[in-house]
């Protein structure tokens, strides 16, 4: 009887073998699939096995065969070997999924490579377990969120803040919390919710690493069009757009003026529909639309000289002010050994 249903289940198995084993580089005989469908208990001859892959094919599954080195090899499949990579270097790199979920994807993802890719993908693919996070619940978080974005209703939550106690250790406050969730957002290397807090009629937007006990509730959740411009559909992209390293502030048209080698950042961190004007041997101006912000004033001192602000005078002022703070820190005699630790 075993036999027998392991006969009905060899196609299958024989895809299996084709999947694992083989690709391009590394085609897999008849004689091969035999001897790997013997391990799992099925035995079978090469006759037999040609008519499998001629099955598998005719229900398209695109084999191939070849001719030197001889045998067969599954040649598409769900992912390519790049997009895997792609996709492994991501979940490598994301800060907001732990390292044992990151583990655990990386696994899932090696499914749709052959053995011999699967070999090149981990001695490419490594991350340090002390850049990720510890929050084992974020996928159980975005599962509640996403369900309750769906079916309109709040989320409650505990959400930790880092605190720095007197004796300079790193301590963690919760702060229980229920919004009203719009939409779920991957943003500048953190994972994040927007939504309106129920105090407030304004957006907020918070890390996923950082709440744990997401759970649905009852309570209808506030619509977004009495906290935002949005009214029949929450625009995740313009509404990021306008944000500065997802930090908010009041929405308006900013023009900088920039050396030539600025280029390619001001680019990266404004996309490349920038209006551009003014452009001389040296420098070039150009006017976005972004949120005035103290990320947005870090990011433009971060450069020193070579970014100017010509427009708005608020966020001109708050430049001036970020830099003659910082120049304070160094001018004014403190005793700098005595703040040595």
């Amino acid at each position: 009887m075993a036999r027998k249903y392991g006969q009905r289940l060899k196609p299958l198995y024989v895809l299996d073998i084709l999947r694992e084993k083989s690709d391009e580089e590394h085609p897999v005989t008849a004689a091969y699939i035999c001897g790997e469908l013997e391990k799992r208990g099925i035995t079978a001859e090469r006759k037999s096995v040609y008519a499998d892959i001629a099955a598998l094919t005719d229900y398209g599954f695109d084999i191939i065969k070849s001719g030197n080195p001889r045998g067969w090899f599954l040649a598409s499949r769900e992912f390519e070997e790049p997009e895997i990579y792609l996709l492994a270097d991501a979940v490598r790199t994301a800060k907001f999924i732990s390292a044992s979920k990151t583990r655990s994807l990386i696994e899932k993802l090696d499914f749709f490579l052959s053995e011999s890719s699967r070999e090149k993908r981990e001695k490419r693919v490594w991350f340090s377990p002390s850049s990720k996070c510890d929050n084992e619940e974020i996928f159980y978080s975005i599962d509640n969120i996403s369900a309750a974005i769906k079916e309109k209703v709040k989320i409650e939550f505990d959400y930790v803040s880092r605190t720095l106690t007197n004796d300079r250790r790193l301590s963690k406050s919760i702060k229980h919390m229920k919004i009203s969730p719009y939409a779920l957002t991957w943003q500048d290397d953190h994972y994040y919710v927007i939504g309106n807090y129920e105090k407030y009629d304004n957006l907020i937007h918070l890390r996923l690493d950082r709440m744990k006990k997401v759970n649905k509730t009852d309570e209808k959740q506030r619509h977004f069009s009495f906290v935002s411009k949005y009214s029949d559909y929450f625009d995740v992209s313009d509404y990021t757009a306008g944000l500065f390293s997802m930090y908010g502030g009041r929405l308006c048209d900013v023009e900088l003026c920039c050396k030539k080698t600025m280029t390619e950042q001001a680019a990266d961190r404004f996309g490349e529909n920038i209006f551009i004007k003014n452009v001389t041997d040296d420098e070039f101006c150009f006017t976005v639309k972004a949120a005035l912000s103290d990320a947005l004033v870090t990011w433009i001192i971060s450069f020193g000289d070579k970014i100017k602000v010509l427009s708005p005078p608020e966020l001109i002022d708050m430049t001036v002010n970020r830099a003659k703070e910082v120049q304070k820190k160094y001018e004014n005699g403190e005793n700098h050994e005595k703040n040595r630790i």
